[in-house]
């Protein structure tokens, strides 16, 4: 009787750490956070260029629409340009639920999950649920090239 009940504790430990495994974030079979819609809003040439301190290329100069921006779903990073030659770089995580932003369109940049929209300027929120504005994110600028800082 006694091995009996440590075959059933052996097996039901290893089917927990199964189970376990295969729900964490590396356990395959899911895409990701299903909250989060495809992103969209303009084209990037991305990851060509590295700065000196590591950071990849966010985008092109080019990429980024005067009045628009565009979200970097991959990097979790939206960039805009609310100006003729001011860039600025936000969290593209939405403050209310964490979904991915999913566009920038007429001076916002706006969250498909719950409808939160926030400026192009400073990513104060516009229209919630969001409770914040989006963090903003260090970039530099030089050459065309838009990367972190």
């Amino acid at each position: 009787m006694n091995t009996r009940r440590r075959t059933v504790l052996a097996t039901g430990a290893a089917s927990a750490a199964a189970l376990v495994t295969g729900c964490g974030p590396s356990g395959g079979g899911g895409s990701g956070d299903s909250r989060t819609p495809a992103a969209s809003g303009g084209a990037t040439r991305a990851g060509s260029g590295v700065s000196p301190d590591g950071g990849k290329e966010l985008a092109r100069t080019d990429d980024i629409p005067v009045g628009g921006g565009t979200v970097l779903q991959d990097r979790k990073i939206v960039v805009t340009q609310p100006a003729a030659g001011e860039f600025k770089a936000f969290s593209a995580v939405c403050t209310h639920a964490g979904c991915i932003v999913s566009s920038v369109a007429d001076g916002t940049i706006d969250c498909a999950c719950h409808g939160s929209r926030f400026s192009i300027t400073d990513a104060a929120v516009e229209a919630g649920p969001a409770p914040r504005p989006l963090p903003a994110q260090k970039i530099t600028v030089s050459d065309g090239i838009i990367r972190p800082a």
